[in-house]
């Protein structure tokens, strides 16, 4: 007797928010990876890939991007009820992205410096991660994500087990590929103790401080770090900026980031004024 093989293999579903696609990209990155994982599921919604579609429900998917509009709250209450796991992939899914910058402004301020009609436009005055909306199982972070985390992710749920990503900060990854620390030994700001790990260090590996990429590590205390480097010669206003890039809406970011400009308002001094002296 002849198996149907599609109907045997666990399915899997990426979809896709308010995002650059980069997070996704990531999963056809595996290349070699990839081919064997399309044997062991059917990949049954991934429009990045092929417009094949199957109709759910799903044993996992990935969710990519932020809710911005009225449409992404629909479907995203639809795609976690037609899921068995739910992963959110990349800064946007975990914490709204650089697009939630709008976040910290009034309603309507951006897209009127942008768009010649901004009253055409259909958004919500906010940019929010998918946890604010639906239950998620697993968030795997990063801006991408990284491709060999991901597929650890994915084969874990496959086989019911925890996934083992690591919780760590960047530092960590400095010290494996033996990177001379850029925070204490060349005056640069680097946000590598309170980020983390998962991009193997690379900014710091050619000189950069690290920014932030994959959000804040476990137990994170980011004021305590933005108060150091302060003593260290960096601005209110540098740390600020730094803070408030693709992970500007997680929490310790956020709260760190508002006390920064906060602290430089009382001093009499204007952030915007300083971004455009800058």
């Amino acid at each position: 007797m002849s198996v149907n093989t599609d109907v045997a293999r666990p399915t899997l579903a990426v979809w896709k928010f308010a995002s650059c696609d980069g997070c996704q990209l990531s999963l056809l990155d595996l290349e070699p990876e990839l081919l064997a994982l399309a044997r062991a599921v059917r990949i049954a919604h991934f429009t990045e890939m092929t417009r094949a579609h199957v109709e759910g429900p799903y044993d996992v998917s990935l969710v990519e991007g932020s809710i911005t509009t009225d449409d992404d709250v629909t479907l995203i209450l639809n795609v976690r009820e037609q899921s068995r796991y739910l992963v959110t992939i990349g800064a946007c899914a975990a914490n709204g992205g650089i697009q939630a910058l709008r976040n910290f402004v009034e309603p309507g301020d951006f897209p009127s410096m942008v768009y010649a009609h901004p009253e055409y436009l259909r958004s919500l005055d906010t940019s929010t991660p998918i946890s604010q909306h639906v239950a998620v199982d697993y968030e795997l972070r990063g801006c991408p994500i990284d491709r060999f985390q991901l597929l650890e992710v994915i084969l874990a749920l496959l086989a019911h087990r925890r996934p083992i990503v690591a919780t760590h900060s960047v530092c960590q990854e400095c010290k494996a590929r033996g990177t001379v620390c850029l925070a204490v030994s060349g005056e640069i700001a680097c946000l590598g103790p309170v980020t983390r790990a998962g991009c193997n260090a690379l900014c710091p590996s050619v000189g950069r401080g690290c920014f932030g990429c994959f959000g804040p590590s476990e137990a994170a205390n980011v004021n305590s770090l933005a108060q150091w480097l302060h003593s260290h010669g960096h601005s209110e206003v540098t740390l600020a900026r730094l803070l408030q890039t693709f992970n500007a809406a997680a929490p310790a970011f956020r709260e760190a980031a508002t006390n920064l400009v906060a602290t430089t308002v009382a001093l009499g001094e204007n952030p915007r004024a300083r971004k455009e002296q800058s």
